[in-house]
């Protein structure tokens, strides 16, 4: 019997063996189809409950950062995604092995085509991770100062003094020294003020103390510091720290200088400044 006789050779309920494989192999692409369904809507299930459950995780906690989480979240749903890709692949008999060989290859391309770009990325991976500044910090990035109102995996967008938006590279950021002036509740004030040589040192220094220890912002916890530090050109310098509260450090600073400067003008106390005496010879003939 040949290969068409056994094909079309009755079998089993009037169906031939040709008829037999045609409906085997639509069977087997009907199954495989809804095997891809069911996978695919499964890992949108998954992915989606997994990546609302971390970003509810940070709304409950308010000492978590948002941004973190947000991250963590798109990163758990995406990985599900494309393991459920592989799988509906591998469903139709796909080999993903060369695939995914390819796929890295392309990524290396453009990888080295995109250094710049990427760079960015992997730093605000890290910023993001490790988190050195988070949003709501007054810091100093990249010569930088303001307060940071968003952190993306490419830029960080700051505010400065003038309310100015400024977007840093995340290279830039992860890669120089960062100064977070939020990160501790208490900030050292500093001052120099300087006296005249002619005036008395002890009431300069008894007028200096009480009027900064008499600003109810001022932490007697660390002690204060106040000593002659300089004797300069044109006058002896008292150098003076107190602990303040971070949230108070800039007007503090600038009150302070003003209330020191009235108050030993009030007490007498002299305040130099660089002054130059001319010398001047008349001519001997005139």
């Amino acid at each position: 019997m040949t290969l068409d006789q056994l094909m079309n050779t009755e079998i089993w309920n009037g169906r031939t063996l040709s008829d037999l494989l045609t409906l085997e192999a639509l069977a087997s692409i009907f199954g495989n189809l809804l095997s891809a369904m069911v996978i695919i809507v499964l890992a949108f299930m998954i992915s989606g409950w997994i990546s609302r459950r971390i970003r509810r995780l940070a709304a409950r906690h308010k000492s978590l950062d948002d941004t973190l989480f947000e991250f963590l979240a798109s990163i758990a749903r995406y990985t599900i995604l494309a393991f459920a890709a592989l799988f509906v692949l591998n469903t139709f008999g796909i080999q993903t092995t060369s695939m995914v060989a390819a796929i890295g290859a392309a990524g290396l391309a453009i990888g080295l085509a995109l250094q710049g770009t990427l760079s960015n990325v992997a730093a605000g991976v890290m910023i993001i991770l490790f988190r050195p500044i988070k949003n709501g910090d007054f810091v100093e990035v990249a010569g930088v100062n303001g307060t940071v109102k968003n952190i993306s995996l490419n830029y960080t967008e700051l505010a400065n003094l003038s309310n100015v938006q400024v977007i840093v590279p995340n290279s830039e950021v992860w890669g120089n020294v960062i100064t977070n002036y939020s990160i501790y509740d208490t900030r050292r004030a500093e001052w120099t003020f300087g006296v005249a040589y002619g005036a008395n040192l002890k009431q300069a220094e008894e007028i200096i103390r009480d009027t900064i220890l008499s600003d109810p912002r001022s932490m007697t916890e660390p002690a204060p510091f106040f000593q002659v530090n300089n004797l300069g050109d044109f006058s002896v310098d008292f150098l003076v720290r107190v602990w303040v509260k971070s949230s108070d450090y800039f007007a503090y600073q600038a009150d302070m200088k003003r209330k020191v400067k009235e108050a030993l003008d009030a007490g007498g106390v002299e305040i130099p400044f660089p002054t130059r005496t001319l010398l001047m010879e008349k001519d001997a003939a005139e």
